[in-house]
């Protein structure tokens, strides 16, 4: 960049709009790893082995990491493409700081670009929340395969001990 001031409504909507692309992006990742969990999971039960429920956890949160990094990619492009930051790794660097919230300085926009900074920022706190929720939401089911199982386990116990 030339180091020219640049309308902070210029930096505003550059950031808005990719603010809402990386969280309609998002948006359509948490579907698609809901769903494709979702279709796994149908076909788990009592018996199915832990390895496999282990497999489709970490292909879950496999998913869940796979976006976030994709998502921080695609800030980091038009940062380095547009001159703000010179290389990509410093980029990247940056935002995936700003993205984290982390924050700790150690490459920086220039000063006509700043307030991109912040907005990376609030589209990092938008999908982790977001991603947050999808991850409770697999919790749960596994923890209702948990209880199923220990009841399943308790029956059987019962059954054995208490004669029949």
């Amino acid at each position: 960049m030339d180091g020219t001031e640049t309308n902070p409504l210029v930096e505003i909507a550059f950031a808005t709009l990719f603010l809402i692309g990386i969280i309609a992006f998002h948006g359509m990742a948490m579907r698609s790893i809901t769903r494709r969990f979702s279709a796994a999971w149908v076909r788990v039960n009592a018996l199915t082995p832990r390895w496999r429920v282990s497999g489709l956890l970490m292909i879950a949160i496999g998913g869940l990491a796979a976006t976030h990094l994709v998502e921080t990619l695609l800030w980091a492009l038009p940062i380095v493409g547009l001159g703000m930051i010179p290389s990509m790794r410093d980029g990247y660097f940056f935002v995936l700081e700003s993205y984290t919230t982390l924050g700790a300085g150690n490459v920086a926009l220039p000063d006509q670009w700043r307030l991109v900074g912040p907005m990376i920022g609030m589209s990092g706190i938008f999908t982790f929340g977001w991603t947050g929720s999808v991850l409770v939401t697999i919790m749960n089911e596994l923890g209702k395969l948990d209880r199923t199982q220990a009841t399943k386990d308790q029956r059987e116990s019962a059954r054995t001990d208490g004669g029949g």
